[in-house]
C-alpha cells in the first residue's frame, strides 16, 4: 500500500483544519476518544461539534480559533496510507507552512468561495511551486455559504489558472467543497448536480505525483558515521543517511564527495536487515570496501559529477521578521556541505500582486520570495531542487541567533 505525504495550504480563516476534521471523521479514522475530548471541549466553547479541534491541538490555537504550529495526521483507507500535515494559513507563520510543504508530495489549497484568489494563497501557491509539490488539489471552500452556486465556484478555477501558469505549478484538481457540513469531502454532494468529479478522498487516493530523483543519478548525503564500540563490531565503520536519489547495488561503484575519492559498496543495511539494492527514499547505512575519509556532509554518487561550486543561483522564501540587508553573512546548511555564506546578489523580488518578478533594492523583508545568488565559502555538493529535491533544497541561519533566517532551492 503506497503512501501519499500532503499539505494544507491557504489563507488563514478559509478551513484548512474544519476540512481534514472533516475528512477524519467522515473517513472514520478518529478514535472514540479523541472524538469525545473534541465534544467536551466544543461543548465548553458553546458550539456544536467543531472538527477544526481534531488538528488544532495548542491551547493558543484554540483560544484563538487559529492553527499555529504544523500538526501531523496519519490515516488510512483501503486503498492508500496518508500523512498530512495541517500548516498556518496566517501571514505571520508562512515558516511553518515552508516547513509542512518541504517533505510533502503533494498540496491541498483551500479558496473561500466567497473571497477568492487572496494574497496568501498566491504565497502559499508559488511556495508550493518552489517546493516543487508537482500535484496540487485545490479545495474551493464554503460552497455552503454561496448557495452551492456553480458560478462561485468557475470564477475561483478561472481566477487561479494565472495563478498556476505563474507559480510553475503542471497538476492542479479542482473540487468545490464545504467542510462544514461535509459536501463532496469523503461523500459525494447531492446540492452541486453541477459537479461530476470526484470527491476530495477519492481524489487524494488516486494522485500519483512524480517524483523525478527517483530516476536520477544516485545521491547519497551522510548523516552519521556509525562505529560501534562493541568488540564484536569494532571494525564496522557505516553511513548512516538517506538515499537522495537514483539507486544503489552492492558492488558497485561510488565516488565520496568532496574528497573525489573512489571506492566499492560492499554493505547496504536497513535495521537488522542486509539489502542487496537501496532507491530512492530509503534510509540505509551503507559499508564501503575500503577506509576513507567520509564525514557528516559527505556525498556518496554514483552517475554524473555532481554540482560543487560556491557561487549558487536560488531562489529563497525569506523566513524572518528581521530584515535581510546587503552584506550581512549566515551559516548555509544542507545536506551536502555548510559553513559561512553571504547573499551577494538579491537578483529578482516578487510581486504578489502582478505575480511576477520585478528588481528589488537588495533587501529581504519577511514573506518575501526572491531570486538570488549565494556565495559560500566552501563549495558545497548539490543538485539542482527540481532535479533532487534533498539535495537542493538548503537553509540559512543567523549565526548570532540561532534562528532560520531562509529556506532556498537551488536553480
Amino acid at each position: 500500500m503506497n503512501v501519499l505525504r500532503f499539505t494544507t495550504a491557504g489563507s488563514v480563516d478559509d478551513g484548512k483544519s474544519t476540512l481534514i476534521g472533516r475528512l477524519l471523521y467522515d473517513s472514520k479514522s478518529v478514535f472514540i476518544d479523541q472524538l469525545d475530548a473534541v465534544a467536551a471541549s466544543s461543548k465548553r466553547r458553546g458550539t456544536e461539534l467543531d472538527l477544526s479541534l481534531l488538528t488544532d491541538g495548542l491551547k493558543d490555537e484554540r483560544e484563538q480559533g487559529i492553527t499555529i504550529d504544523v500538526a501531523y495526521r496519519y490515516f488510512a483507507t483501503p486503498k492508500r496510507n496518508f500523512i498530512l500535515a495541517d500548516t498556518p494559513g496566517h501571514v505571520q507563520y508562512t515558516r511553518n507552512m515552508v516547513t509542512g510543504a518541504s517533505t510533502a508530495d503533494a498540496a491541498l489549497i483551500l479558496i473561500d468561495a466567497r473571497h477568492g484568489v487572496v494574497e496568501q494563497t498566491r504565497r502559499h501557491s508559488f511556495i508550493a511551486g518552489l517546493l516543487g509539490l508537482r500535484a496540487v488539489v485545490v479545495c474551493v471552500n464554503k460552497m455552503d455559504l454561496v448557495d452551492y452556486r456553480e458560478p462561485a465556484f468557475t470564477k475561483v478555477c478561472e481566477d487561479f489558472e494565472a495563478l498556476r501558469k505563474a507559480a510553475g505549478l503542471p497538476e492542479v484538481h479542482f473540487v468545490p467543497v464545504s467542510a462544514l457540513v461535509g459536501d463532496n469531502v469523503v461523500d459525494a454532494s447531492g446540492r452541486m448536480p453541477w459537479y461530476q468529479g470526484p470527491t476530495l478522498l477519492s481524489l487524494l487516493e488516486e494522485l500519483e505525483p512524480i517524483e523525478p530523483a527517483a530516476a536520477s543519478d544516485f545521491r547519497f548525503p551522510v548523516q552519521l558515521v556509525i562505529r560501534p564500540r562493541t568488540s564484536e563490531h569494532h571494525d564496522f565503520r557505516g553511513y548512516a543517511g538517506r538515499v537522495a536519489g537514483g539507486r544503489i547495488a552492492l558492488g558497485d561503484p561510488i565516488t565520496v564527495w568532496p574528497e573525489g575519492i573512489e571506492a566499492l559498496v560492499n554493505g547496504i543495511h536497513l535495521g537488522s536487515q542486509e539489502l542487496q539494492t537501496a532507491s530512492y527514499g530509503q534510509s540505509v547505512v551503507i559499508t564501503l570496501d575500503r577506509d576513507v575519509n567520509v564525514a557528516r556532509t559527505s556525498v556518496l554518487s554514483a552517475g554524473s559529477q555532481p554540482k560543487r561550486e560556491a557561487s549558487l543561483k536560488a531562489k529563497l522564501c525569506w523566513l524572518d521578521a528581521k530584515a535581510h540587508q546587503p552584506g550581512l553573512r549566515y551559516e548555509f546548511r544542507a545536506p551536502g556541505g555548510q559553513g559561512q555564506a553571504m547573499i551577494a546578489e538579491v537578483t529578482k523580488v516578487l510581486n504578489l500582486d502582478t505575480l511576477e518578478y520585478e528588481l528589488g533594492d537588495g533587501s529581504l523583508g519577511s514573506n518575501q520570495i526572491a531570486e538570488v545568488v549565494l556565495r559560500c565559502a566552501q563549495a558545497p555538493t548539490t543538485e539542482a531542487y527540481s532535479d533532487q529535491r534533498i539535495m537542493g533544497g538548503f537553509v540559512l541561519v543567523d549565526p548570532v541567533r540561532g534562528a532560520t533566517v531562509a529556506a532556498g532551492m537551488i536553480q
